[in-house]
């Protein structure tokens, strides 16, 4: 009987301690896995998995409008039992209950890109849109010598992100720079053929239009291709938002005019990492904003910018 207990309690020790030296589980979620901004933020978080000696689970819908299979994701990682989740809301409420039910059981959730209708969280990594908004305003008017008629396409309904981005944009204009008229406004819900036919559609009620401010990389890549498409290359004042490798060759072709850029590889090394903070007794503050840029064609050459846009080489496959 002894040899038996002594025997099931070597059984239980060599257990808890292959259970306490497994490598600790990040799930990482992004709003969708289609846009090269989100593959930027995977290229962080995985190189801060390999840093800090976790594992990083990448996993997220195909489209940003696809909020039930963003639920579905995060319920899955949460079942599975993950050490932490970091997650980007597609929108702003979908995801409050899921991101409840992770906290009360005692896993931590990092919230980045865009914020949730819900304080259970961590911590939350983003840029300061808000601000990036008032830094798309400020270009464009400069550009326009702070008078035309502008519009503005933006991102989708519920996005918190470039919600706040896009108020930004409005009120700095609306306050900083009175004779710039905002005369349209459409949504190109975070699909390029969407957004290009919403420019399309903007153009055509509005010819005699100055300028325009897209939001997001898809409606950006979309309202470019409209603008191509109707000779407006560098006769339009357009100030984009994120960056592609395509957006690069526009901004150098002069069809868009200046990118307001993020640093998603940061923001998702720094999702992570807040994760692991925690998992070894440390608190993150409950917010950290990362500083959008203003980048014109001149400053495609100079080298802190050609990391911040490529700091993998990822837009050169």
């Amino acid at each position: 009987m002894r040899v038996k207990a002594i025997a099931a309690l070597t059984l239980a020790l060599l257990a808890t301690s292959c259970q306490g030296s497994r490598m600790k589980t990040i799930a990482v979620v992004p709003k969708a896995t289609s846009h090269l901004f989100w593959l930027s933020v995977q290229a962080g978080a995985m190189a801060a998995g390999k840093e800090l000696g976790v594992e990083v689970l990448w996993n997220g819908p195909a489209q940003e409008t696809e909020y039930d299979r963003q639920i579905q994701i995060v319920d899955s990682m949460i079942a599975r039992r993950v050490d932490g989740i970091a997650v980007a809301a597609a929108e702003r409420k979908a995801l409050v209950h899921s991101i409840d039910r992770a906290e009360s059981l005692g896993i931590p959730v990092t919230v980045f890109d865009s914020g949730v209708d819900s304080t259970n969280y961590l911590t939350f990594i983003a840029t300061d849109n808000y601000e990036a908004g008032r830094l798309a305003a400020r270009e464009l008017a400069k550009l326009l010598n702070q008078k035309g008629r502008i519009a503005m396409l933006m991102h989708t309904p519920g996005s918190a992100s470039t919600m706040d981005r896009e108020r930004g944009f409005e009120e700095a204009i609306a306050k900083e720079f009175p004779n710039i008229h905002i005369v349209a406004r459409q949504y190109g819900l975070s699909d390029r053929a969407k957004a290009m036919g919403a420019t399309e559609n903007i153009l055509t009620a509005h010819p005699d239009l100055d300028g325009m401010f897209a939001s997001s990389e898809p409606s950006s890549v979309g309202a470019s291709l409209a603008i191509k498409a109707r000779g407006l290359g560098g006769k339009l004042k357009f100030v984009a938002f994120d960056s592609s490798q395509g957006m690069i060759e526009d901004l150098k072709a002069g069809v868009i005019s200046a990118m307001v850029v993020q640093d998603p590889f940061k923001m998702g090394f720094e999702a992570v990492r807040s994760l692991v903070d925690k998992l070894h007794g440390k608190t993150p503050p409950k917010r950290t904003d990362l500083p959008a840029q203003v980048i014109e064609k001149q400053d495609l050459d100079k080298d802190d910018v050609k990391k911040l846009l490529d700091p993998t080489g990822i837009k050169k496959s």
